[in-house]
């Protein structure tokens, strides 16, 4: 448990000990496990909440087996990364005591939210029990914790439930070391607690007339619908502004999930998690068609809050056995983020009504204020282990551990799937999931989600890291910090998160492959090779470029990059024909015949101009789609001779481009084609690098890494070649990681005394 160095003492037989623990140890019940133990073991002494953790001093002649029960027998929550044990004087206390929070510059940290535990279900559906049926029961095992907390240290005058002062009942409760409450700062019961705005009954009854309902959770609101009711779904996407883009749904329990998709078991035991994040799997076509639009997978999650526990027992119709929560049951729920397109998720009552009544047919609120929203984390199992998607509820502020202690660095993401991230010692904290910075609304959730992280964490940043980018809202916001600034180029950025959470320090190869990212040379990159040491990175590869034509309206309709794909491979002539339902393809390749266009390394883009040359997406309504639905055809990769071209570092897929064209194979076996050729192209691409750098660690990042084909393919092609594939885990590969990758490269910059305030403008 104690960290190397740590000062460690053999207790005596009547020994005191003074014990700092640092970690995730508040609001988790870790003062009354200590009380227990102490009581056990015939100990006095006090337990208390500090700015460092929690500080223990325990006296008498079992010492040691308090220890060690500190380490086996830790709270469901709690996580001790270190113990400190220094043998103090004897005092003669009476007995042991929880002592009242001590202030101070902040060191720890909080959990992060926990879906309902065990006891509290059984306390939710028991008839008997003061808490039956109550939305907002909780405990020191569960419950809200980051989303209502305010300051450090954790205490229920820091959080949003300082303004329901405890009945009798729960005073009792709180104050009682043999409940599961006590000390528990969130508790609560229909005396004194939070209440809804409306009845279960109520919600329901709308929900299977086909209306759209917002509700209030625990990091912000639900749109709900019923994800069976085709109009109901279609209806929702036509107010929310989402066209295509899937979304996602809530099933009673693991039976229910097995009627809509086919999990694997390593897909069911994350879907368990006490995080409870969303999680992509094997659709079976049981739902609305509009629930997820050409798409074979669809993310599911289980209800995390006791109100989502209450929605399916009510649709259940009330049993009173418990038997109904492990039945399979038909009643299943649309539960995604409550806002329009691109606005960051709604948590206040008022501005729900006033940004959500055009929406939703029935808002239900309730008076537990949410302090910080966040939104549901997304995840699918890759190469045999959880990577992120989205990493939000559940798991932040959870630090990603660095290694070594290091400068407090704010790094301050990119544009799009915006985060930020403090690094604070050895550790990295990132924001949730903020969304695209393009509205006024992200904007201030940006400037929100920083400030909350810095007065959580209690620090001062010695430097700020961003983007190369220069119209990025989050360049020029880390440029007006007055800190010395480190611009990180984005694929750069990729490969040092994923170098960050591996504890790589070294030298280390990494490939970066998504849609954009501004090169050193201002050009669009999107497919790098890239070798990463430290603070110092060179791009020693790229893909073959291509032309961009319209710049980011390319992006957006993928037929262009089909012309784009023509005119690398000599086929421009071909362009009216095999796009004739774009009336510009034509005087397109006209004009990409006569003049120079901007060009682009982007994986993101080669999949584009492959989605509209196999005539699977040649318009995207989502970030992402073309790419998303040629995944979706894959059964097994297929392989051809000679794919790609391999020259100098540059990796050049013109035949597999020209193969699309001429031989105009059906959309699920170009797919396959596709698929098989990255995998092969991009595995011989790396392979001839490490080779000639000596190096087998190798980084996989970039937003195209969310697609398993790909990832699990490659991953597979290196080992098999002798190489060690790293695949990003602790954060999502995709721009959501940037902030981590920027802070470490940050940190290592500093350290090195490689960042400088770089003009009087970024003072």
């Amino acid at each position: 448990m104690a960290r190397a160095g740590t000062r460690q003492a053999r207790p005596d037989s009547a020994a005191r000990l003074r014990l700092r623990v640092r970690g995730a140890v508040q609001g988790v019940g870790f003062r009354p496990f200590a009380q227990r133990i102490a009581a056990r073991y015939g100990l006095t002494g006090f337990v208390q909440n500090d700015a460092n953790g929690v500080l223990l001093e325990i006296e008498g002649a079992q010492c040691g087996a308090f220890l060690a029960a500190l380490e086996a027998e830790a709270p469901p929550l709690a996580n001790i990364e270190s113990v400190d044990v220094e043998q103090i004087d004897a005092r003669g206390d009476c007995a042991f005591s929880i002592l009242q929070s001590a202030g101070g510059k902040t060191k720890t940290r909080i959990v992060a939210d926990a879906a309902t535990c065990p006891d509290c279900l059984e306390e939710l559906f028991d008839a008997s029990s003061r808490f039956h049926l109550y939305p907002f029961l909780t405990c020191t095992h569960c419950g809200p914790r980051f989303t209502i907390a305010s300051s450090l240290p954790y205490d229920r005058a820091r959080t949003s439930m300082a303004n329901f002062p405890l009945c009798p009942r729960c005073e009792a409760d709180y104050h009682d070391p043999h409940s599961r409450r006590f000390h528990a700062e969130a508790i609560a019961c229909p005396a004194c607690g939070p209440r809804l705005d409306a009845d279960v009954s109520t919600i329901v009854e709308a929900l299977r007339q086909g209306a759209v309902v917002a509700l209030k959770g625990i990091g912000g609101y639900h749109l709900m619908c019923d994800a069976r009711n085709e109009g109901a779904v279609a209806s929702l996407r036509q107010r929310k502004a989402r066209d295509a883009k899937p979304f996602a749904v809530m099933a009673a329990n693991l039976a229910s999930i097995d009627r809509i998709a086919a999990p694997t078991p390593a897909e069911r035991a994350l879907l368990a998690h006490r995080a409870t994040p969303i999680v992509l799997m094997r659709s079976t076509d049981a739902l609305a068609p509009s629930v997820a639009p050409g798409l074979g997978r669809i993310g599911v999650m289980l209800p995390y809050a006791p109100l989502h526990h209450l929605l399916f027992h009510a649709a259940a119709g009330y049993p009173s056995s418990n038997d109904w929560r492990g039945a399979a049951q038909g009643f299943v729920l649309v539960a995604t983020s409550a806002n329009r397109g691109g606005e960051p998720l709604v948590v206040d009552d008022h501005d729900a009504r006033r940004r959500l009544s055009g929406i939703a047919d029935l808002i239900v609120g309730h008076d537990r204020a949410i302090v910080a929203r966040v939104d549901d984390s997304v995840m699918r199992i890759v190469d045999g282990a959880p990577a992120f998607l989205r990493r939000a509820r559940g798991f932040v502020p959870d630090p990603v551990d660095l290694k070594t202690e290091g400068p407090c660095v704010v790094a301050v993401g990119g544009h799009l799937k915006s985060t930020v991230t403090v690094a604070r010692g050895r550790e990295a904290f990132i924001s949730p999931h903020i969304g695209d910075l393009d509205d006024a609304e992200s904007i201030r959730f940006f400037e929100e989600s920083l400030r909350r992280l810095l007065s959580l964490l209690d620090v001062e940043p010695d430097v700020a890291a961003c983007d190369l980018h220069p119209d990025f809202f989050s360049t020029r916001f880390a440029e007006e910090t007055n800190l010395p600034l480190q611009r990180v180029q984005h694929h750069a950025a990729h490969v040092g998160a994923i170098a960050a959470e591996h504890g790589v320090d070294g030298p280390l190869l990494g490939v970066a492959l998504d849609g954009y990212g501004m090169g050193d040379d201002g050009g669009a990159w999107g497919g790098e090779l890239i070798l990463l040491d430290g603070a110092r990175w060179t791009r020693l590869g790229h893909l073959a470029p291509l032309p961009l034509p319209g710049g980011d309206r390319a992006a957006r309709e993928p037929w262009r990059m089909g012309v784009a794909a023509l005119a690398a491979t000599g086929r421009l002539h071909r362009a009216r024909n095999l796009f004739p339902d774009a009336p510009l393809a034509g005087q397109l390749a006209e004009r990409l015949r006569r003049d120079a266009e901007p060009t682009t390394t982007s994986m993101g883009r080669l999949f584009d101009a492959a989605a509209a040359l196999a005539g699977v997406c040649r318009e995207q309504r989502y970030e992402g789609q073309a790419a998303m639905e040629l995944e979706a055809l894959v059964r097994t990769p297929r392989h051809m001779a000679e794919s790609f071209q391999l020259s100098g570092g540059v990796l050049d897929f013109s035949p597999l481009l020209a193969f699309l064209a001429d031989e105009r194979p059906g959309p699920r076996e170009a797919a396959e084609y596709f698929h098989g050729a990255l995998i092969e192209g991009c595995a011989a691409w790396i392979e001839q690098e490490a080779r000639a750098r000596g190096l087998a660690r190798i980084a996989l990042g970039g937003g195209c890494m969310m697609n398993m084909i790909l990832a699990e393919g490659l991953s597979d092609a290196l080992r098999a070649r002798g190489l060690s594939p790293m695949l990003a885990r602790a954060a999502p590969c995709n721009d959501g990681g940037l902030s981590l990758g920027q802070a470490a490269i940050a940190r290592a910059a500093f350290e090195t005394g490689g960042v400088r305030k770089e003009n009087a403008a970024c003072v």
